[in-house]
């Protein structure tokens, strides 16, 4: 696991399809669960809404995003930074892809119906390191609250 972490943060911006592909599922994996566990309570609502996500953003096998998850509990806890699966996202997708990611991250944060204060500078510091305007930042949280209503 270790290794893979630092071939995450060590990746060309060129390589194969599958290997860029599982790091930007692990870096949005890792995000999702920093988001999660942010309150400090990483409940069966929020693991049930990161599977949800990733399995429709990645179309990944229940066994697969389960896999997945685990890794980035695993990746969130060995490294305890932002900055390089922020950047593995803010190289890899546009501005429309990283503008979802902090939808994703607010679909997480209200889950459980409870967003807390650290659930929300953790989003505004992951849009800021993601060149996500503020504006575009609150435009995603409400388009997910109405989802969610």
């Amino acid at each position: 696991m270790i290794n893979r972490i630092k071939e995450l943060f060590a990746a060309a911006p060129g390589g194969s399809g599958s290997a860029k592909q599982g790091e930007l599922s692990l870096a949005a994996a890792a995000l999702l669960v920093e988001a999660a566990s942010m309150d400090g309570i990483f409940d069966a609502v929020e693991h049930a809404a990161i599977a949800r996500l990733l399995t429709e953003r990645f179309a990944m096998s229940p066994d697969e995003v389960d896999t997945l998850i685990a890794e980035a509990v695993e990746a969130i806890n060995e490294t305890g930074q932002l900055y390089g699966f922020t950047r593995v996202i803010k190289d890899r997708y546009d501005a429309a892809e990283r503008i979802l990611m902090i939808e994703m991250l607010w679909e997480v944060a209200i889950a459980d119906r409870q967003v807390d204060h650290f659930e929300s500078n953790l989003i505004r510091r992951v849009g800021g390191l993601l060149f996500v305007s503020d504006r575009d930042r609150g435009l995603a949280k409400q388009r997910v609250m109405a989802r969610l209503a």
